[in-house]
């Protein structure tokens, strides 16, 4: 069996609302960047291929936020 030619790739959305789709394509390609409907912002807003790492990562007790640890200071 040969490797898998797909990757799966996250588009989010510019108005910073959290929304994103997931979809494959072929690996290799460019960044992608294109216009679609943001439910939450409730029009069409351009959307770019980011990793979802920082997206995915769930508040815990305890944990301080970034912009907490800035007014702190």
């Amino acid at each position: 069996m040969g490797k898998a030619n797909k990757e799966t790739v996250h588009l989010v959305s510019s108005a910073a609302t959290g929304y994103f789709y997931s979809l494959r394509r072929k690996k290799g390609k460019g960044k992608l960047a294109v216009t679609k409907y943001d439910p939450i912002a409730r029009k069409h807003v351009a959307f770019q291929e980011k990793k979802l790492s920082r997206l995915k990562r769930k508040y815990k007790p305890g944990m301080k936020v970034e912009a907490e640890e800035k007014t702190a200071e």
